[in-house]
């Protein structure tokens, strides 16, 4: 079992930067690939961004790439998301999720634990 709290949601104006947080707890952090995914209201969920199990391989949405950038502080046990930019469009609940695999994945049925969310709101 893999416990993920996340934070540093919040408002900000358009334009701005938010960083984002997921502490993990309860297995080894390094056996599990990363992602953070987001949904906004009346929305599926969709993915933002993915960080294998070393931190050495990163994927993004075309939505968030050049703005976003994930990363993992394994001694931390931790995983980041640093929002750049940020668009009215980005407003959503964040969600960090682990899967037990060397790799991460752009679909949200491949990871098994989830974080309870983190909101967004960017103000234009």
């Amino acid at each position: 079992q893999v416990q993920l709290v996340e934070s540093g949601g919040g408002l900000v104006q358009a334009g701005n930067s938010l960083r984002l947080s997921c502490a993990a707890s309860g297995r080894t952090f390094s056996n599990y690939a990363m992602g953070w995914f987001r949904q906004a209201p009346g929305k599926e969920r969709e993915f933002v961004a993915g960080i294998n199990r070393s931190g050495t391989t990163t994927s993004y949405a075309d939505s968030v790439k050049g703005r976003f950038t994930i990363s993992r502080d394994n001694a931390k046990n931790t995983v980041y998301l640093q929002m750049n930019s940020l668009k009215p469009e980005d407003t959503a609940v964040y969600y960090c999720a682990a899967r037990p695999d060397i790799f991460s994945s752009g679909t949200f049925r491949n990871y098994d634990y989830w974080g309870q969310g983190t909101q967004v709101t960017v103000s234009s």
